[in-house]
């Protein structure tokens, strides 16, 4: 099949790797364009977005209206109103796509039930402070993917952690590719109100409204450029900033829930999942009285994975 593909591309402060990151979605024919959103860079990736523009012509420059930075999800968002392609493809501007990213999809887009389609990310470590503080937040992983071939609502039960079998860590939005058309059908957007995590929240509600379908799974179809800057891993884990951030996700998607009516099972695991990262953004006696009082209500928070993060102390 031929893909009219859009690639978005939110930049912000990554002058040193734009360029590789565009080059590679440009070796792709099935790529029409490439919308760099630009996000009020304090470094001079502006200038080079505008050099790269004169390079190619399927190389398109935006900005918000008022030339301010409006973070990760709002500028996304703005990529989704200008993409022109029948699908939508993604990368990060300190990222970059290898030659097998869109193989699956030549052959899977061809069954029109198929809405979405996701491989595995690997590494490549950029500076030792950015390895270590990848190792230590992740391990040793150097692909994420999921552990075997799934689709439609396998994909979101795995998400959730629902499966009868692991279903692996989560894919990531850089391979992923998506038909526009469901994009508009079902009004999906990233939401700017989480600073991180907004690619986290967009992929869990997309699963339960779309159906995706595992496609190169093992083996890294991109490359997640690991540096002394990622501001996923300065975050460390079971810090404030941790739970934090995850309260805000957990949030997001208990209220999407709540308006989406999704049934029993789904919503409770969602519910349980927000409760404890509530509980676990309180403080002294308050924290205990809280679970304490949840648990008579819902007796699943006293399992491991809700107990943990529940009554876990925050490092700082």
């Amino acid at each position: 099949m031929a893909l009219s593909i859009s690639v978005i591309m939110p930049v912000y402060n990554a002058a040193q790797f734009l360029e590789k990151s565009v080059h590679s979605a440009l070796q792709f024919e099935e790529v029409q364009e490439i919308l760099l959103i630009e996000d009020a860079s304090t470094d001079h990736s502006l200038s080079i977005c505008e050099k790269l523009i004169t390079e190619d012509s399927r190389i398109k420059l935006h900005q918000h209206p008022d030339k301010g930075n409006h973070g990760a999800g709002a500028t996304r968002n703005l990529g989704l109103e200008k993409a022109q392609s029948e699908f939508i493809a993604f990368l990060d501007s300190d990222d970059y796509y290898l030659p097998n990213r869109f193989e699956a999809e030549k052959m899977m887009f061809n069954n029109p039930n198929i809405e979405g389609v996701f491989g595995a990310i690997g590494v490549e470590y950029l500076s030792e402070k950015g390895k270590e503080e990848f190792q230590n937040k992740f391990k040793n992983t150097t692909l994420t993917t999921v552990n075997y071939n799934a689709e439609g609502e396998e994909v979101f039960k795995g998400l959730l952690g629902l499966t009868t079998k692991p279903f692996g860590t989560f894919f990531h939005l850089n391979t992923l590719t998506i038909r526009r058309s469901v994009l508009q059908k079902y009004n999906l957007k990233f939401n700017e109100k989480l600073r991180v995590h907004q690619d986290s929240d967009f992929i869990i509600k997309l699963a339960h409204s779309c159906y995706l379908k595992s496609g190169i799974i093992d083996q890294a179809i991109a490359i997640r450029g690991v540096h002394d800057d990622n501001r996923i891993t300065k975050i460390k884990p079971y810090s404030k900033k941790f739970y934090q951030n995850n309260l805000l996700l957990h949030q997001s998607l208990y209220e999407w829930s709540i308006a989406e009516k999704l049934n029993s099972l789904y919503s409770k695991r969602i519910q349980l999942n927000y409760l404890s990262f509530k509980i676990a953004n309180e403080t002294g006696l308050k924290k205990y009285i809280s679970y304490c009082i949840n648990c008579l209500k819902y007796p699943e928070l006293l399992k491991t994975r809700y107990r943990f993060h529940a009554l876990m102390k925050p490092t700082i």
